[in-house]
């Protein structure tokens, strides 16, 4: 097994961004430049190591190499984004790995782009991208190119080698369970299981206990012999449930406008563990949106529409404004789930304010919101 940790430091380590690996500071996929930055650097990735696995690293300083994290990203659905522009889309693999020196809510993000032995290339227009367009690693620079597509036949050595030199180890993993139970987590309730005899899932929360049914609050998930974090969230529930070989996290989401213990089943991620060492990892989307009555939802977007507004003109809020500040990105979110088809665009257009509030709690809601909205099916008209 790979630990993915050692694997980033290796990457970092090896040389500067390369034709087989990029770094970034951090991923936009909320505008459609980002998106098409994002799928660039996969495509022309793809393209120049079709033998061997490629990288992108997010959550590292650019010119000093420094790690400084990132969000914690768990959009499953990322290869629908892939799918979606790229003709003979790779397939790729979107992983959160935590750092000893990084805060708790942060992480690195290791993308890894499998094999193609085809030609990946832009099927429609995204952006300044039009389609057709084929991109090539020449250097650190993802390039277009109407050429024969070169690669060198080193790239699959040093990444082998750089792979090998990143396998797990029993201290590794021990010293990843101590790390998780005792120094990052030693305040909560934390448990681990041993699966097949060769993995360690660690996960610690909060309990709570609504309606009958075991909730953990805060919650955070490893699967320690990779290092790869399967769940965070600072807002959200999830129920836990495992037996010999499989370990299966339900997130749950609050929605209640006004109801506080309103928990509605999410997404389902199902881990099954095999005895060959392998692992596969399969998500069901669960969500069925709460319907509220349209009349008492068109006065909450006003609201939000007029409190956009003035932090948009520099207008001082109220305090019962600031308090409703709070709630924006939630009560916007289950506008845009009962058809508002703008109320997403105007969170993600309230981002700066929420960011700069005072109130951390404000533009936590806000990364919260989104990250919920991530887990729908990527709309290929955005």
């Amino acid at each position: 097994m790979i630990n993915k940790r050692l694997l980033i430091k290796n990457l970092l380590a090896h040389n500067d961004e390369s034709t087989f690996y990029d770094k970034k500071r951090q991923l936009n996929l909320h505008t459609k430049e980002g998106k098409a930055k994002f799928l660039k650097h996969i495509c022309a990735l793809s393209n120049s190591n079709p033998s061997n696995n490629s990288y992108i690293v997010v959550g590292v300083e650019d010119e000093s190499n420094e790690i400084v994290g990132d969000d914690f990203f768990d959009d499953s659905r990322i290869q629908n984004l892939v799918n979606a522009y790229l003709d003979n889309p790779p397939k790729i693999l979107y992983e959160n790995v935590p750092f000893p020196h990084l805060p708790k809510d942060r992480v690195v993000g290791l993308v890894t782009i499998k094999p193609n032995h085809k030609t990946s290339s832009f099927k429609k227009n995204i952006y300044t991208i039009l389609a057709n367009t084929v991109f090539v690693r020449i250097g650190s620079n993802s390039m277009p190119t109407e050429e024969k597509i070169p690669y060198s036949k080193l790239n699959i050595e040093t990444v082998i080698s750089i792979e090998n030199n990143s396998r797990n180890s029993i201290a590794h993993t021990l010293d990843g369970v101590m790390d998780f139970m005792i120094e990052r987590h030693g305040d909560m309730t934390s448990s681990y299981r041993v699966f097949k005899e060769l993995f360690v899932v660690c996960w610690a929360g909060n309990p709570k206990k609504i309606r009958e049914t075991n909730y953990l609050s805060r919650v955070d998930i490893e699967l320690i012999n990779e290092q790869i974090k399967l769940f965070y969230s600072a807002l959200d529930v999830v129920t836990i449930s495992f037996d010999e070989s499989t370990f299966n996290i339900t997130e749950h989401v609050q929605l209640g406008l006004n109801d506080k213990t309103s928990y509605y089943p999410l997404e389902e991620v199902k881990i099954h563990f095999f005895e060959n060492g392998y692992y596969k990892m399969e998500t069901k989307m669960l969500f069925e949106p709460p319907k509220y009555n349209l009349k008492m939802l068109h006065h909450i977007y006003n609201s939000n529409m007029s409190l956009l507004s003035k932090l948009q003109k520099g207008i001082e809020l109220s305090e019962r404004e600031n308090k409703d500040l709070i709630n924006y990105s939630y009560t916007l979110m289950i506008c845009y789930l009962n058809g508002f088809s703008e109320a997403k665009k105007k969170i993600i257009e309230a981002k700066p304010f929420l960011k700069a509030n005072s109130n951390s709690l404000v533009y936590l809601n806000f990364k919260e919101a989104l990250r919920i909205l991530r887990k729908m099916k990527y709309n290929e008209n955005e």
